[in-house]
C-alpha cells in the first residue's frame, strides 16, 4: 500500500489572469516557488484551487500542468472529487492517467448522501487504483464521514489518508484509536493540536504564502520538538486566522496579490475582499514578514 510522505501539502490556488482564465504560466512559477520553498506535496483543484468554477477542461489541464511542472520532485495529490460519483471516477481516472500521486476525495456535497452513500462513492472511486486522501469538510458539504465510516474505509488498501477539516481534534483521537490510516490537518490553526495526537501533517491554505515557514513548524512537530513547534505556530497564528476572514481562498489570493505571486482575479460568485479586511490582512502579512 502506498502511502503518503508526513509533512505539508499545499492546496494550490488556481491563478487566472484579468481576463478570467487560467494563467497556466503562473501555475507553473507557482510550482516552482513552493517546490524552492519545500513543501512535501502540492495538491491542485481542491477548495483553495476554485475546483467549482473550473470546466471539465480546465480542471483536467490544471492537474496535467501542474503534474508537468513537479516532474516527480514532490507528490501531486490531485483534486477529483464531486458530488456524483461518475464525474468523480471520470476525474479520477484522468489524475491516474495523468501521473499524479494520490487523489483528494472531498464528501460529496449538497446531494447530503447517508453513510452507506458515502461508502459506496469512496470505495468506487478507491478501485480504480490511485490511493485516496478522504476529505472530512462538514461546514461545506453538509455531511460529515463517521468515524465509523473512516473505519470501514481504511480497510480498503488504496484508502491512505483522511484530511481532517471538521473543526475539531477529538475526531483525530478518534479516528486514529480505531484503525489504520494517516490524518493531516484541513485546518491551518489546527495542525499542531492534531499533530500533538497523530496526524502527520497539513494539507495547507497558508502555505501559498509561507510554505517554508508553515514547513519549520511542521518539520519541529514530526520530530517532537513541540516547544519550538508551539513558538512557531504562536507566530503564525493569526495569519492562519485572517486567511480565513472571507471564504477561502479569497484571504489567501487577495495576499498572494500582495505579495506579486498572482494577479487578483476570482470567478463569480467570489469576489474581492472589502477594503477593511484588505487593510488587516495586509497588515497581518506584514507583521510576519511576507510583505
Amino acid at each position: 500500500m502506498m502511502r503518503l510522505r508526513p509533512g505539508v501539502y499545499t492546496a494550490l490556488v488556481t491563478p487566472f489572469n484579468r481576463r478570467g482564465d487560467v494563467d497556466y504560466q503562473r501555475l507553473r512559477d507557482l510550482v516552482e516557488w513552493q517546490i524552492r520553498e519545500g513543501v512535501d506535496g502540492l495538491v491542485p483543484v481542491g477548495t483553495t484551487g476554485e475546483s467549482p468554477t473550473l470546466s471539465f477542461a480546465e480542471h483536467e489541464k490544471v492537474i496535467e500542468t501542474v503534474i508537468d511542472a513537479v516532474r516527480g520532485r514532490v507528490i501531486v495529490v490531485a483534486g477529483t472529487g464531486a458530488n456524483s460519483t461518475a464525474e468523480a471516477l471520470e476525474l479520477t481516472r484522468h489524475a491516474k492517467e495523468a501521473g499524479a500521486d494520490a487523489t483528494l476525495q472531498v464528501t460529496p456535497y449538497y446531494n447530503k448522501p447517508n453513510q452507506e452513500g458515502l461508502y459506496r462513492h469512496f470505495s468506487q472511486v478507491a478501485d480504480i487504483g490511485l490511493p485516496v486522501v478522504l476529505y472530512n469538510i462538514p461546514g461545506r458539504c453538509g455531511r460529515e464521514i463517521a468515524v465509523e465510516t473512516v473505519v470501514r474505509l481504511a480497510a480498503h488498501p488504496r484508502i491512505v489518508a483522511l484530511k481532517e477539516a471538521g473543526g475539531t481534534v477529538e475526531r483525530v483521537s478518534a479516528v486514529l484509536t480505531r484503525c489504520r490510516i494517516m490524518v493531516f490537518s484541513g485546518d491551518d490553526s489546527l495542525t499542531l493540536p492534531m499533530m500533538a495526537v497523530g496526524a502527520k501533517g497539513v494539507i495547507s491554505v497558508a502555505s501559498n504564502v509561507a510554505p517554508r515557514l508553515v514547513g519549520r513548524m511542521v518539520r519541529l512537530a514530526l520530530e517532537n520538538r513541540f516547544g519550538e513547534a508551539r513558538r512557531a505556530h504562536l507566530s503564525l497564528y493569526r495569519l492562519f486566522c485572517d486567511l480565513f476572514i472571507d471564504t477561502n481562498p479569497i484571504p489567501v489570493k487577495s495576499a498572494m496579490a500582495m505579495m506579486g505571486l498572482i494577479e487578483e482575479t476570482y470567478r463569480l460568485p467570489l469576489s474581492p475582499l472589502a477594503a477593511p479586511l484588505r487593510q488587516r490582512l495586509r497588515q497581518t502579512l506584514k507583521e510576519v514578514g511576507l510583505v
